[in-house]
């Protein structure tokens, strides 16, 4: 068997023209994307940490924490329903017989 061997030079011919012909990418234009009168517009007021964190304490109304409530409620129920599922062994055999008769149902079609 003839075994043609290519020259050691041919992969990094091929990674230089990739690169080059990657540097002729167009890239759009970001400027045309600013909002107008940005450029003008003074830069926001930088503040310590500190300052920022010694606001007042953010509240919660009755509302949002019946709502939260009734989730947390509605999440721990459903925890308890697929806890309470088999999940062991026998569920995956029974899964996996159901999975082969619908196999079987579906090839006598």
């Amino acid at each position: 068997m003839l075994c043609v061997r290519r020259p050691h030079w041919v992969p990094i011919a091929a990674l230089v023209l990739a690169s080059a012909f990657s540097g002729c990418t167009q890239f759009p234009e970001l400027d045309a994307v600013q909002t107008p009168g940005l450029e003008d517009a003074p830069y926001p007021k930088l503040l310590p940490m500190d300052e920022l964190l010694k606001g007042p304490e953010p509240r919660a109304t009755i509302e949002q924490i019946g709502q939260v409530t009734g989730r947390v409620a509605g999440l721990r129920a459903r925890a308890a329903r697929l806890q309470a599922q088999s999940v062991g062994p026998v569920g995956i055999d029974q899964r996996i017989k159901r999975l082969r008769q619908k196999a079987a149902a579906l090839r006598e079609q």
